[in-house]
C-alpha cells in the first residue's frame, strides 16, 4: 500500500511509451504477475504498483478520448442537413415545376390586404428551413384562439424560396393566413433601406471570411464553428423595419420553435416605450432564465466594458419569442448601432464576441429591452430534458442548442413534442422518411 500510495503520486510522471504498454485489463495484468512469479519466484511490488498506475491512465486516455470523439459526432450529427430535409425540399422543388397548385400564390390574392392590416396578429419567421417553418407556423395556428386573424410573414433566401412557398401552397393554415417572401423579391421603399441591408449584408461576408482565415489551422471550438453563426439570414433580423415597413407591431420568432397557446397574449405585451420585448431581460440578480451578458461577451475588453451600464453578471435575452415595436425601432438608431459593433469585432479580430449574431444586438438594443413573462421562451431544449411541469406551462418551447427536433441526435421525448405539429399522413414526409408510415 505504500509503494502504491507513492506510485499514485508519480504517476502524472509516467512515460508515455509505459502507459501505452500497459495491460488492457485485470486479466492481463494477472497473467503478467503470473509470468514474474514464475520466472523470479517473487512479484515485484514496485512494477506491479507501476503498471496499475499506467492502467489507469491508459484508461483515462482512452475514456477522454472517447467522449471527445462523442462530442465531436454529436457536434458533427448537429452540423448536418438530415437526409430527409434534403429530399423534402427536393420533391416540393420538383413539384413546384410540374403542379400548378404548388405555384399558386402564398397568400391567395383575395387575402393579400390582410399583410398590412393593423387589426391582425402579424407574425414573422426569417428562415431557411422548411421543416422547421411548417411546424413553427402549424403549431402557431393551432393554438390561436382567433387564427382569422393570425398573418404569418415567412421571409426566406433565394435557395429556399421554391420548396418553402410550394409547402405553404399545398398545406395552408387556413382560416389562418402565411405570406412567403423570397429576399429577392422585396420591394425596397427607398434608396437608404437598400443601402443599410447590404452594409450589414458585406460586413456579415467580410466577418465570415475574416473569421475562416483566423481559424484556418488553429482550429476552433464546436460552439464556434456552428452554422447560425455564419447565416446572413440570422443578422437580417436587424432590419425588420425595412423588410416590414408598412407594420407597426409583429412577433418575431425564430424557426426552432413550438406554440402552445395563443400568441395574442405577446402581441399584446405592452412595451413601455421600449423597442423589443423579450425573456430574460431584467436587472435583477436572480437567477438568469438562460445565459448572462458575460456568456455573449468579452468583458475583460474595454470596448465592451466602457461601453456603458453593462455588467457581465447581467441576464441577457435573447431571439427565438419576441414581441417588436417597429414603429420604436425607426425612432431609434439601434440599427447603425448594430452594424457598428459588427464592424467594431471583426476589426478588433473577433475579440468582443466569437463570430454570432445575438451579441451586437444585446449591445445595440441596451435600454431597449422590455422584460416578458418567461412562459413565453423556454430555452435551451436542443441542450437539455427541463422538469415536465415547466414544459407543460410554457407558452412557446425554443429548441435552441445542437439537438434540434428534425435531427436524429435529438431528446426523442422532447422531438415528439414537434412532431406532434406534422401531418404523419403526409405524402412528402412519409416518402423523405420525416415521418414513419401508417
Amino acid at each position: 500500500m505504500e509503494e502504491w500510495r507513492r506510485r499514485s503520486r508519480e504517476a502524472t510522471l509516467l512515460d508515455p511509451v509505459v502507459v501505452e504498454a500497459a495491460p488492457d485489463s485485470m486479466d492481463a495484468l494477472l497473467a503478467e504477475m503470473a509470468t514474474m512469479l514464475a520466472s523470479y519466484d517473487r512479484v515485484d511490488v514496485e512494477a506491479v504498483a507501476i503498471k496499475m498506475m499506467a492502467m489507469l491512465s491508459k484508461m483515462d486516455r482512452k475514456v477522454k478520448s472517447s467522449r471527445t470523439r462523442a462530442l465531436l459526432n454529436r457536434h458533427l450529427a448537429s452540423l448536418g442537413v438530415p437526409k430527409s430535409a434534403h429530399c423534402l425540399a427536393l420533391r416540393l422543388a420538383e413539384e413546384f415545376a410540374v403542379n400548378a397548385a404548388a405555384r399558386s400564390p402564398v397568400p391567395p390574392p383575395e387575402h393579400a390586404p390582410r399583410l398590412t392590416d393593423a387589426s391582425r396578429l402579424h407574425v414573422a419567421l426569417v428562415t431557411d428551413n422548411v421543416l422547421a417553418a411548417a411546424v413553427a407556423v402549424a403549431s402557431a395556428a393551432r393554438s390561436a384562439a382567433d387564427p382569422a386573424r393570425l398573418v404569418l410573414h415567412v421571409l426566406t433566401d433565394r435557395k429556399s424560396y421554391v420548396p418553402m412557398h410550394s409547402w405553404f401552397a399545398l398545406h395552408p393554415v387556413e382560416p389562418a393566413v402565411v405570406e412567403v417572401r423570397g429576399l429577392h423579391q422585396l420591394a425596397w421603399r427607398d434608396a437608404g433601406a437598400v443601402a443599410s441591408v447590404m452594409r450589414t449584408v458585406e460586413e456579415v461576408r467580410r466577418s465570415s471570411l475574416d473569421w475562416y482565415r483566423r481559424q484556418c489551422g488553429g482550429g476552433s471550438s464546436a460552439e464556434e464553428t456552428r452554422p447560425s453563426a455564419f447565416s446572413l439570414l440570422n443578422y437580417l433580423k436587424i432590419h425588420l423595419p425595412e423588410l416590414f415597413p408598412e407594420l407597426g407591431r409583429v412577433v418575431l420568432l425564430d424557426d426552432d420553435v413550438v406554440v402552445r397557446e395563443d400568441l395574442a397574449g405577446l402581441w399584446e405585451q405592452d412595451l413601455d416605450g421600449n423597442v423589443i420585448g423579450a425573456v430574460g431581460a431584467h436587472e435583477g440578480g436572480g437567477v438568469c432564465v438562460d445565459k448572462t451578458l458575460g456568456d455573449h461577451l468579452n468583458f475583460s475588453d474595454p470596448d465592451v466594458s466602457g461601453s456603458g451600464p453593462l455588467h457581465s453578471s447581467r441576464c441577457a435575452w435573447s431571439w427565438g419569442v419576441n414581441v417588436v415595436d417597429l414603429d420604436a425601432w425607426r425612432r431609434t438608431n439601434v440599427t447603425e448601432t448594430y452594424q457598428f459593433w459588427l464592424q467594431k469585432n471583426r476589426e478588433s479580430g473577433f475579440r468582443l464576441w466569437q463570430m454570432a449574431s445575438l451579441p451586437p444586438a444585446l449591445l445595440a438594443f441596451d435600454g431597449r429591452v422590455q422584460a416578458i413573462d418567461p412562459r413565453w421562451n423556454l430555452p435551451g431544449l436542443g441542450w437539455r430534458v427541463p422538469h415536465p411541469d415547466l414544459v407543460r406551462l410554457s407558452a412557446v418551447l425554443h429548441f435552441s442548442g445542437p439537438r434540434k427536433p428534425w435531427l436524429e441526435v435529438a431528446f426523442p421525448e422532447l422531438r415528439q413534442l414537434w412532431l406532434a405539429h406534422l401531418n404523419a399522413s403526409d405524402s412528402f414526409l412519409q416518402g423523405c422518411g420525416v415521418v414513419e408510415w401508417q
